[in-house]
């Protein structure tokens, strides 16, 4: 994240700091510092500023402004890095979940699904105030795994030549999925014990037939609890810088493919939009994020019906009300793998 956090203060956060928290400095004097070490503007105040500017990668670097050196806190400063990481993490979010969603809800989403009789009244904008209140929250319990990580107390390296090798440039990128895949799994059932679910989790699966925007519309807890594994991996393993920034934009593609209602092919090992849709219907299957091994291997895989695929059907009244009619889950909402290989 220290790549896109260099990014944001070359052409954001230096501008801020150097207005909000400026250093007894002129702009001439910040130019003639810019790139050079510690500098004290102000002899007299005895006040050093950290002025160097050492790319974040070595892939691609920006030029930043003379207002690098602009603001008593430099670059480096924990509590200007945690305010720009929050921000960050909050904005990117907003216009990543605004942009995709709303393209995935005109050009992909099926909308007569939102005549199913358990289609909420007003549902979209129930989604989006769910996902807009939840933001926040999850950005600020978010900031300290990233901050040690952009403070450099995580294993992640820049180029090949400073980690273990380009085999290991390959294998990080099968070996995220199996390590996130895995952990969401369980993390996905321990929100569905009794208490977890009812003060957190349901605020999610009260939208039994969900539209694009409901890919974020989460309780903070939850949402924060979900990209643990994301944020943990590079403490545990090696990870590729851009690797990490790669799959920070697929995890949030991914979480809206699964609820887009776009049901594009059945296969029994990646863990789709229709395995999701069964477990919105049904609460206690297909937990997996992207595939369903732990479903199988824990007795939780639920295949979806070939009706879903079949538009036609799928919109049938006599489709909605089986599904209506056919419910497994708990008065309690706790987990358990009864008939779980129903349709297998």
């Amino acid at each position: 994240m220290d790549v896109v956090l260099d990014l944001y203060e070359t052409f954001i956060g230096d501008h801020i700091f150097a207005l909000l928290h400026p250093a007894q400095v002129t702009a001439h004097d910040a130019i003639s510092a810019q790139g050079g070490g510690e500098w004290t503007p102000n002899p007299s105040s005895g006040q050093a500023i950290r002025c160097d500017y050492q790319p974040a990668t070595k892939y691609f670097s920006v030029t930043p402004s003379p207002a690098l050196c602009m603001s008593a806190w430099p670059r480096e400063n924990i509590y200007r890095q945690g305010i720009n990481l929050f921000l960050m993490f909050w904005t990117f979010g907003l216009v990543v979940y605004f942009v995709f969603s709303s393209l995935s809800f005109v050009f992909v989403y099926d909308k007569q699904m939102m005549r199913h009789p358990k289609y909420l009244k007003d549902q979209v904008s129930l989604e989006i105030k769910q996902a807009c209140s939840a933001m926040p929250g999850i950005a600020f319990l978010s900031v300290p795994l990233v901050l040690l990580g952009v403070r450099g107390h995580s294993k992640m390296y820049d180029t090949t030549d400073d980690g273990p090798g380009l085999w290991y440039d390959i294998l990080q990128f099968p070996l995220f999925i199996l390590f996130t895949d895995s952990c969401t799994y369980w993390i996905h059932r321990a929100l569905h014990q009794s208490f977890i679910y009812k003060n957190v989790h349901k605020c999610h699966h009260r939208f039994i037939i969900p539209t694009p925007y409901a890919s974020l519309a989460f309780h903070p807890l939850e949402g924060f609890a979900m990209s643990l594994p994301y944020h943990i991996f590079g403490f545990i393993f090696p990870f590729q810088k851009l690797a990490y920034l790669f799959f920070f934009m697929f995890i949030n593609i991914w979480i809206l493919f699964v609820h887009d209602g776009e049901y594009l092919i059945s296969n029994p090992v990646i863990n789709g939009a229709a395995c999701h849709t069964i477990h919105h219907h049904y609460f206690n299957f297909n937990y997996g994020q992207y595939t369903t091994l732990w479903d199988r291997l824990c007795g939780s895989y639920r295949k979806p019906p070939d009706e879903l695929f079949q538009k036609r059907q799928a919109r049938k009244a006599s489709e909605w009300k089986k599904q209506t009619e056919d419910k497994t889950e708990d008065l309690d909402c706790t987990v358990r793998s009864t008939n779980a290989g129903k349709g297998v």
